[in-house]
């Protein structure tokens, strides 16, 4: 059974419940309350005769003294009649006069009894209690006493509670036809979501999406958190097969390079220098590309922890400067401004962070260009920038360079062995140590990368208060570069 059919019976079955449980309260509560009302009045009426007040004569005959306001009843609504043990009507009220009948024929018992009596097109509520005499130590029912009560009210009241359960009657059974009307349009943004997931399984397209009607509901969010996931899961899918085109291309030209070069060894039946650098080198690519790929995969599972340690991020900045800086003849590369930042990180993964994002600038400057690098302190973060004069990115390839095997120039970066995965890398350490990184770029005038990493709030944890020069190789380092600059 689908869930749109159970939550209408579960609805129907819960909704009938409560109104058959409404009804009987509404109308046997009240109709009781009112005919026990009335009941207790007839008591009292009926107990205004006391035994007391009966005198036994001799023939079997009894004498009883009626009060005054008793006997003479005039209201329309209250009656009383005295019946002796023979079926005689020895005394009525006022209103009873010319009335020859009981007021409930059936009623005279040895205990008292309640009835609703019809006398035509009225309906009473009748007492008949026994009258009870003691004669020589034992008691006799001498007659009995009747008083009843008119019901007309009772009836109208009956009559009004009838038509306000038929009145609710059709509106839980109108309720119900709305519910049944209504629910197929409720549910029709899940028979949409159903079926695009079936044609998805079939088509194998993930381009689909679910209609948006707009709706703010659950239904509504639901729709939309699909479409977000299969835009998602479309894009992942994208990536996976660009991945795979990407890596199949990597690795087939390095391959296709050391079958040539082994090849020619054979045919020379000797080995080559030349050729045995050439293999050498694409093995170390291909080691470079798959250990890359290693470290990615493993980022994106999880399974890559960082040995996170409180670091002067000026002292690691100059190390990495200090290696870099010889890396090139043809660039300059000069430490502009650094402030003294301590953060909590990875150092080994910091370092390859620098190195990349600098080898990078490296590999796109020009002959004669330079390559600033500078450290700063702002509020809580530390702000790296590493900016270049080289050619510059496009504007629409800005978005896309921290993908994997993304290239503006793929020519350009293949013969410089680059496998378009250290960005990928830069962005997940930047990600993994709680910063951001951004990349502005303008053509034929530079490129410029920002990294935001938040500091150590107490740095005392790695500063002492007697910290030398000798301990601060950075602050020396950074004096020289300056005063060579000016």
């Amino acid at each position: 059974m689908s869930i749109q059919k159970r939550l209408l019976l579960i609805y129907t079955i819960i909704f009938s419940a409560a109104f058959f449980l409404a009804s009987l309260i509404v109308y046997w509560l009240p109709s009781n309350q009112l005919l026990a009302e009335i009941d207790r009045a007839l008591t009292a009426l009926a107990d205004e005769v006391r035994p007391e007040n009966t005198i036994l004569v001799p023939g079997g005959i009894f004498r009883i003294t009626i009060p005054q306001d008793l006997a003479t009843l005039e209201t329309a609504s209250t009656f009383m009649m005295i019946i002796s043990v023979d079926g005689d009507v020895l005394a009525r009220s006022n209103n009873l006069v010319g009335y020859n009948d009981y007021l409930d024929p059936d009623g005279r018992r040895t205990d008292k009894k309640f009835s609703l009596v019809r006398h035509g097109d009225t309906l009473l509520r009748v007492l008949t209690a026994p009258i009870i005499l003691d004669s020589q130590g034992e008691q006799r029912i001498v007659g009995h006493l009747q008083v009843a009560r008119l019901l007309d009210t009772y009836e109208s009241f009956n009559r009004l509670i009838f038509i306000a359960l038929l009145i609710g009657l059709g509106a839980a059974a109108a309720s119900l036809v709305l519910a049944v009307g209504l629910t197929p349009s409720l549910f029709k943004p899940l028979d949409d979501i159903a079926t695009v997931a079936r044609q998805i399984t079939k088509a194998d397209d993930l381009g689909r999406r679910v209609p948006d009607t707009g709706r703010t509901d659950e239904i509504g969010d639901l729709a939309r958190a699909f479409n977000q996931t299969l835009e998602r899961l479309e894009r992942l899918f994208q990536t996976q097969q660009r991945l795979l085109a990407d890596v199949s291309h990597e690795l087939r030209t390095p391959l296709t390079a050391v079958r040539g070069n082994i090849d020619l060894m054979r045919r020379m039946n000797k080995a080559d220098p030349e050729s045995l650098a050439i293999v050498q080198e694409e093995v170390d690519r291909m080691t470079r590309l798959v250990g890359d790929l290693l470290l990615l995969a493993r980022a994106d599972a999880g399974g890559q922890p960082l040995q996170m340690t409180p670091i002067e991020l000026d002292d690691l900045f100059f190390e990495v400067y200090r290696k870099v800086r010889v890396l090139s003849s043809a660039v300059t590369v000069t430490v502009v401004s650094i402030d003294q930042v301590c953060i909590l990180g990875d150092a080994d993964r910091l370092k390859q962070l620098f190195i990349i994002l600098i080898d990078n600038a490296l590999k796109y400057t020009p002959e004669g260009g330079e390559v600033r690098l500078s450290l700063s302190k702002t509020d809580l973060w530390a702000r790296v920038l590493i900016s270049d004069t080289g050619i510059g990115i496009p504007d629409e390839d800005q978005p896309h360079i921290f993908d994997r095997f993304y290239r503006v120039d793929k020519a350009r970066s293949r013969s410089q062995g680059g496998s378009g995965l250290g960005l990928s890398i830069a962005k997940w350490i930047v990600k993994a140590h709680g910063g951001e990184i951004y990349v502005t770029s303008e053509v034929g005038k530079g490129t410029t990368f920002a990294i935001a990493l938040p500091v150590l709030v107490d740095q005392t944890a790695v500063e002492s208060d007697d910290e030398t020069e000798s301990t601060r190789p950075g602050r020396r380092l950074l004096g020289a570069t300056l005063r060579r600059r000016a």
